[in-house]
């Protein structure tokens, strides 16, 4: 029987390309979706054997609709399909429980061996992907109720962190000086007792600063 698969990705060219990777190997796309909120509705109403999202997406990102579905169904398996090799994505990714990720430009070969393992109900994660997160992982789980006092500005710098932006990015997009950024985020690690930008994310996520 073939996997039932569900595809979240706003590029046609990629869901195409997707497609035509997985011609022949016992796989079956049953649902296209361009954003994260079709692709959380679709995947509740379908139930695919394995969810295929990409993270950068309109209306809700895949981080965000990976998290929705893991509150739904958690025992749903959900490989992320990035073009961004990106620690902090990773992080999250893994924290969130994906079951793994892959960049865009991996091989026809290593996408239809995630899809089946993941199929499995097991996890895709490389020695390589987990250490780059491991620390981050590793530091102590505070209580959603842990009073850090973070001031409104720094609340969005760690945001805009889980979004995976840089300080040049996060700078345009609050319009202050990088200088400034660079400052915020000094003052963020220290104030929750984390050393880089990879555990801050872990710790927004897991203290409820992001969902």
């Amino acid at each position: 029987m073939s996997i039932r698969l569900l595809v979240a990705d706003d590029h046609p060219m990629v869901r195409a390309g997707i497609k035509k990777m997985i011609e022949g190997k016992d796989i079956k796309i049953i649902a296209e979706c361009a954003d994260g909120v079709e692709a959380v509705t679709q995947t509740l109403k379908k139930k695919p054997d394995v969810v295929l999202m990409d993270i950068r997406m309109p209306e809700r990102d895949g981080l965000n609709a990976l998290g929705r579905i893991k509150i739904e169904n958690p025992d749903m398996p959900v490989v992320m399909y990035s073009g961004f090799d990106n620690p902090t994505y990773i992080a999250r990714a893994v924290a969130l429980g994906a079951n793994g990720y892959l960049m865009k430009n991996c091989s026809a070969k290593d996408l239809i061996s995630a899809i089946k393992t993941a199929a499995k109900g097991e996890d895709t994660w490389t020695r390589t992907e987990l250490r780059r997160v491991t620390g981050a992982l590793a530091t102590p789980r505070p209580g959603i109720s842990l009073e850090v006092p973070l001031t409104q500005r720094e609340i969005q710098v760690v945001r805009h962190i889980c979004d995976g932006m840089s300080n040049k990015q996060i700078g345009d997009e609050l319009e202050i000086s990088y200088e400034t950024v660079k400052e915020h985020v000094q003052h963020i690690l220290r104030k929750i007792g984390v050393n880089d930008r990879t555990q801050a994310a872990v710790w927004a996520l897991r203290t409820g600063v992001v969902s």
